[in-house]
């Protein structure tokens, strides 16, 4: 199991031989990686940890002043604007969306659960339809907002 004892046995937890926290690339870091193929649908793992007031790296959003503090799975979920696993963030669930193969990393969107990021950052997950800019549901794209003020102001 990747959760440690202090979080409990629950056997919907993410288990060793089928999930890893891994380092993907130098752009992105580390993400979690599946041992094993999975199809749409497929309730994937049950998520666990601390459950926080504020935004920090590797929290998720459980409710508007909840975050659930991750830092053995979950919070390393990578972000793309097509996903392959939904989070029930009620239920602390991970649903594949689409088949997964072995080997592959595990990409959500992150907008899915967010209002507020712990960071705004560029994406570029490759998506026909990606967004651009990875932001929460509540957010206004700070670069662009940049622009447009210094568009208007002159000031570069």
């Amino acid at each position: 199991m990747l959760y440690p004892n202090e979080l409990g046995d629950d056997p919907m937890f993410p288990q060793a031989e089928d999930f890893q926290v891994v380092f993907k690339d130098d752009q992105v870091g580390q993400g979690v990686i599946c041992y094993r193929d999975f199809k749409k649908g497929d309730l994937m793992a049950k998520m666990a940890g601390e459950v926080v007031a504020d935004i920090r790296q590797h929290t998720l959003q459980i409710a508007e002043d909840q975050h659930l503090h991750d830092t053995y799975f979950s919070g390393y979920f990578l972000h793309a604007c097509e996903p392959n696993i939904a989070l029930d963030m009620e239920n602390l669930t991970v649903t594949a969306v689409k088949d997964i193969a072995a080997n592959s990393f595990l990409y959500m969107d992150y907008s899915s659960t967010e209002d507020v990021l712990f960071k705004q950052f560029p994406c570029n997950c490759g998506a026909q339809n990606c967004k651009g800019w990875v932001l929460g549901k509540k957010e206004v794209n700070l670069d662009s907002l940049n622009q447009v003020v210094n568009t208007q102001t002159g000031i570069y």
